[in-house]
């Protein structure tokens, strides 16, 4: 060998919850993992253990760390602290290893725990780790950097994923979107350590049920560990030692292993001149990565995560989970000092979001035997864990509403309500009023003779009644500075007064001609701002913004806007095999692909404020697939609700919803993450994903002087560019084209051959809004606005002073 080489082992236990056993059992093994790396300590610290001589522990994350110190008597809990300070045992100060599903709000309250009792402590941590996920968000790196974290030790999971910067094992400084650095050693997976052999009988290789001797176990050692760094050289790797990830046993959830150390110790000795191995913790490794003289480079820009796409797999609980956020973010706007809800509520639904936000979809067998008892078990636990949040978070809300005045279902009640603006915009917007079917007004049930009053002007607004199940709903627009509230009230007005003789047919497809301003119809729909037209077979076909005269449907679309779109690779193997030889394509070579066809077309309602058509489509793998359009008549808005029943599927599938929109080449399209704005494929480190990206609230197509806002409700996932099986190209400057590509609202997948949830059958429903802006603004005001359309005005029923 060319030199003379420095192996650092970090022994760690990958924590995926739910992959390997109950997710309420795990919690109880990574206890149990602590107390007996702290047990081992003590039996070295006796003496009883010589040959365990510099054994160390890092725990991968601060949750291992927050569920032993719950669980665990007052003598662990301070022998803990003790290790910690002498640097036996160290703390990754990330709290879990997540999807960008979580927002950045969250996410941050989350390393604060970690960040506290670091300095509550006097614990002189800066460091932590990730293993499987493989990227995060931009904002990702300025949480980290915020909570005092500038270390990050990755440990990518390169089956169906990649590394950034086409080299993993090298170190770069991650510039924030601040301007910040966080030291990142770009490392290899978190089982490598395992491949070398070096704890004792760990693998079974080729022996049946015999184990592996010690003999046998030092030449399988030595001849991976030699091949290994002999092809580091080949590669020209540039420096003399190599920090590798070790688990106890190589599995998820693995128990500490002391017994490495004997290992470690025979190595040192035969070979230990040539390549010294030394097990150290994760801060150790930074301490020394810090005080080498090396020159390491600096890169900006998103990284995208390749495990994002397993939200795909689960979109039912994934809406829910989504719907929590928005009443979460809602309940921190309308109560900023937690005062008005219930706290208990507002941090049990924080814990219930960072877990179902966590990056194990499912048990390990999910898609080889998804009728096994423990599969179907744990995917309904995954599950609650949305719904856990969505009800917490929901009680915590309705504490918020109740002290601001919300009042229940009342006998007789006079009929106001309190509109609150809880963004920090001034916002015009639609909002609603439910009324059960045995609500009044003045002692008659609703009709069109409602009137919404605006108390503080006494003005009428204009308003529109829908029937829903069990009641009506009256939509009316309001305009509300930041933090506003108004008062309301339902009165009774003039009925509209039907024209008893017209000068015209009466049929939607009669053209408009002088002193006839023609039907509302299913071919051309116009309203202050857009002007759309349908086909008859595949739907929209054109999509005008009327002030600027932009086409708003990109050129090279190749589907209607919100039509569906299909795929399902045929099983040649098995249904795991299938998907394990998939590669980066989330489909096989040979996927078949079908379009969703229009079958009927109609207007459902039609009325002051909006227009709402509905498109009745066929679509293999699915029994229905519905789009309803809401077409606002004087503002740029239109809601757009997709339904759909799927049927099931054990073979790998895809369903996407495209969104083919387009301000033309000038225009650039803007996404937000976990705690960032940026342009896809052009503000990523070189080398990631450029597939396909998972979102907060929405997307822009912006250019210079204006926008359209795609505000995505419920189901966060869109894929960029073509949707064939194709050559991936990892980011760089050729990929920026991509920018201006076709996006596709992707909602359904069910691909990686283990732990996703294989059987994507039921009904959905999908809320979208389109928003046309036309004046400047910039990419973070716009997605901005995407929350704010998400989210909504506030308004409830309240009984005046």
């Amino acid at each position: 060998m060319k030199k003379k080489w420095k192996l650092y082992l970090i022994q760690h236990s990958h924590t995926d919850i739910g992959y390997t056993d109950r997710q309420e059992k795990i919690e109880r093994h990574h206890v149990d993992y602590i107390k007996s790396a702290i047990d081992s300590i003590d039996a070295i610290e006796s003496g009883t253990k010589k040959e365990w001589e510099g054994f160390k522990w890092t725990c991968e994350n601060f949750w291992q760390v927050e569920q032993f110190l719950e669980n665990c008597n007052e003598e662990y809990s301070q022998k803990f602290k003790k290790y910690v300070q002498a640097g036996f045992i160290d703390i990754s100060l990330t709290y879990l290893n997540m999807t960008e599903l979580v927002d950045n709000e969250i996410l941050d309250q989350k390393f604060q725990k970690g960040r506290e009792y670091a300095e509550t402590n006097e614990l002189d941590l800066n460091s932590a780790m990730t293993a499987d996920i493989n990227g995060f968000s931009w904002g990702y790196a300025e949480t980290l950097y915020k909570n005092g974290i500038v270390n990050l030790f990755t440990c990518v999971h390169t089956h169906h994923g990649m590394f950034p910067l086409y080299k993993k094992q090298i170190p770069f400084w991650w510039e924030t979107p601040k301007g910040h650095k966080i030291l990142v050693w770009n490392g290899d997976h978190y089982h490598m350590g395992n491949q070398f052999m070096l704890i004792p009988n760990s693998y079974r290789i080729n022996k049946g049920s015999a184990t592996v001797t010690t003999s046998d176990q030092m030449d399988i050692a030595e001849q991976r560990i030699f091949t290994y760094l002999e092809n580091l050289e080949e590669e020209d790797y540039p420096f003399d030692f190599i920090p590798n990830m070790i688990s106890g046993i190589g599995t998820d959830n693995s128990p500490p292993n002391p017994r490495l150390m004997e290992m470690i110790h025979k190595w040192n000795a035969k070979h230990g001149e040539q390549v010294e191995i030394e097990l150290i913790t994760l801060n150790e490794f930074f301490l020394f990565l810090r005080k080498q003289a090396i020159d390491i480079p600096t890169y900006s820009g998103d990284w995208t995560d390749w495990w994002a796409d397993g939200v795909g797999s689960t979109p039912a609980p994934t809406k829910i989970y989504r719907d929590a956020q928005r009443k979460y973010h809602l309940s921190k706007k309308l109560d900023p000092e937690d005062k008005l809800g219930k706290l208990p509520f507002l941090k049990e639904a924080e814990y219930q979001l960072m877990l179902y936000a966590e990056h194990t979809w499912g048990y390990n067998s999910s898609v080889r035997e998804p009728w096994n008892t423990l599969v179907n078990d744990l995917d309904f636990r995954k599950a609650a864990y949305a719904t856990n949040a969505n009800r917490l978070i929901s009680k915590n809300l309705d504490e918020v509403l109740s002290n601001l005045g919300e009042v229940a279902h009342q006998i007789d009640r006079k009929q106001f309500f309190k509109v609150v603006n809880p963004h920090h915009n001034r916002v015009t917007d639609y909002t609603s009023i439910q009324m059960k079917n045995w609500e009044h007004i003045d002692g008659a049930y609703l009709d069109n003779s409602i009137e919404v009053v605006d108390c503080q002007t006494n003005e009428v607004l204009d308003s529109q009644l829908t029937s829903i199940s069990r009641g009506n709903q009256i939509e009316f627009a309001i305009t509300l500075d930041p933090k506003e509230e108004r008062m309301v009230k339902l009165r009774r007005g003039k009925a509209p007064q039907k024209k008893m003789v017209v000068n015209h047919a009466g049929v939607e497809d009669l053209a408009a001609y002088p002193g006839y301003e023609k039907m509302v119809n299913t071919h051309v729909m116009e309203t202050n701002d857009y002007k759309i037209t349908f086909n008859h077979s595949s739907g929209i076909e054109s999509f005008v913004h009327k002030h600027s005269g932009e086409e708003l449907i990109h050129p090279d679309a190749l589907y209607a806007p919100f039509a569906g779109v299909y795929e399902k690779t045929p099983i040649q193997t098995d249904p795991s095999t299938e998907r394990r030889v998939m590669g980066l394509n989330r489909k096989g070579r040979l996927s078949e692909r079908h379009e969703a066809s229009l079958k009927n077309m109609k207007v459902i309602e039609d009325g002051k404020l909006f227009t709402s058509i509905k498109m009745d489509f066929a679509l293999a793998g699915t029994e229905m697939y519905n789009v309803v359009l809401k077409v606002y008549k004087d503002m740029p808005k239109i809601g757009v609700n997709v339904r759909i029943q799927k049927q099931n599927e054990w073979a790998p599938e895809n369903l996407y919803i495209p969104l083919p929109f387009s301000l033309g080449e000038a225009s650039e399209l803007f996404v937000e993450k976990t705690g960032n704005v940026f342009r896809p494929a052009i503000d990523q480190l070189p080398g990631t994903n450029t597939e396909f990206y998972l979102l907060q609230n929405g997307l822009a197509f912006k250019d210079e002087e204006q926008a359209l806002l795609v505000a995505i409700k419920d189901t966060p996932l869109i894929t960029l560019g073509t949707l064939d099986h194709h050559e991936i190209e990892l980011c760089n400057e050729n990929t920026h084209k991509k920018n201006k590509d076709l996006v596709y609202s992707w909602v359904m997948n069910n691909f990686w051959e283990t732990n996703f949830k294989v059987d994507l059958s039921g009904f959905y429903e999908f809320d979208y809004q389109l928003y046309f802006v036309s004046e400047k603004q910039s990419a973070e005001q716009l997605l901005e606005k995407c929350q704010e359309l998400n989210e909504g005005l506030v308004t409830f029923p309240v009984n005046p002073e």
